[in-house]
């Protein structure tokens, strides 16, 4: 008997080291953020690193933040609704990752819509949000969001045309993806990225669908001969969320200089974080022998037309769901037209 109970003990410690925050009465919370990026990658690096060590230092120390990359506390999947049950204070993850959780928000990762790189596309999503108000972001505080930017296609066969296209399998990173693929005649094949350089090696995949940095940080540079650049065919989005309860719970002096540290941090470092990225990748696939294919004014207009199916998929969804789809479209259009011409 007491084997169990000091069992069950052992047990109970792990799960509160492991989940949730530790609020003493002396003022000070220690917190735990779950992301799914590898401990090298420049969103840990870079961004994550900073962000905490400007909130622990803009708090005096009240707030300690300690990252738990690479899926160590939480699957990429299941980071939202781990930061809204509590198992994580806070979370970084894709709001793609988990599938119709987040409908209205899918509208800043439609094809169709052209961006110039991804602080472009950074600003257009947090931007919109703020104006939209999701009541399916409501559940927890964003900090702030980001996305990728433009994605191209990584092929080993030339694409410089709908026809080349046609029937090739080609990865397909998020829902909106397949719809695109399927609309322009190629075969989509969802894939983590883990998985797509063995793939493409042995001609199960003959393209993958992703921004240019995973040219360099995944290697595909070495499995693949050409890019044909599609700007307005991929876009995804990041989040950095905390839970809603212990938001609330800060004193009011933590929350205004924690949202002061989102918009320093979103300004210098999270809006742009692919764009360096994405340079370095395709000056590095350059030096593979990688082949830069720019498609013509006429084939980009027939691709464009295409896509519009998905757009239009995308209102009457909304729409059977009371949520307002085509205002969501209208105002990330507008806004993709302003922030391309800013930067």
């Amino acid at each position: 008997m007491k084997k169990i109970i000091f069992g069950l003990i052992a047990v109970a410690l792990l799960f509160s080291l492991l989940s949730g925050c530790t609020s003493g009465e002396d003022g000070v919370y220690d917190l735990k953020l779950a992301h799914f990026f590898p401990a090298a990658h420049p969103a840990e690096k870079e961004l994550v690193q900073r962000w905490i060590k400007a909130v622990e230092e803009t708090t005096g120390g009240r707030v300690r933040i300690t990252s738990f990359p690479h899926g160590t506390l939480i699957d990429a999947e299941n980071i939202y609704e781990g930061v809204v049950e509590g198992a994580a204070d806070i979370g970084l993850s894709c709001f793609s990752y988990t599938g119709g959780r987040f409908p209205l928000l899918e509208v800043f990762e439609l094809p169709g819509i052209v961006y110039e790189n991804s602080e472009a596309a950074s600003r257009v999503a947090w931007e919109g949000i703020k104006r939209l108000q999701p009541r399916e972001v409501q559940d927890t505080k964003l900090m702030m969001v980001w996305a990728t930017g433009p994605g191209d296609l990584f092929s080993t066969v030339p694409v410089k045309s709908l026809d080349d296209l046609r029937d090739l399998k080609v990865r397909a990173p998020s829902r909106s993806a397949v719809e695109a693929l399927l609309e322009l005649g190629a075969i989509p094949e969802s894939m983590p990225q883990t998985d797509v350089y063995d793939a493409l090696r042995r001609n199960m995949l003959q393209a993958n669908l992703s921004p240019l940095e995973v040219l360099k940080g995944w290697n595909q540079a070495e499995v693949t001969n050409y890019v044909t650049v599609t700007p307005f065919l991929y876009n995804m989005l990041f989040f950095l969320t905390i839970n809603l309860d212990l938001w609330n719970s800060f004193p009011e002096e933590i929350r205004l200089k924690i949202e002061q540290v989102n918009e320093q941090i979103f300004e210098e470092v999270a809006a742009g974080l692919w764009d360096s990225q994405n340079r370095e990748a395709l000056q590095y696939a350059r030096e593979k022998g990688v082949e830069l294919i720019s498609l013509s004014e006429e084939e980009t207009r027939l691709w464009l037309e295409r896509l519009k199916a998905v757009q239009d998929h995308y209102v009457r969804k909304m729409e059977e769901k009371n949520l307002p789809g085509r205002e969501a479209l209208a105002l990330v259009k507008q806004l993709a037209e302003e922030f391309n011409s800013n930067h």
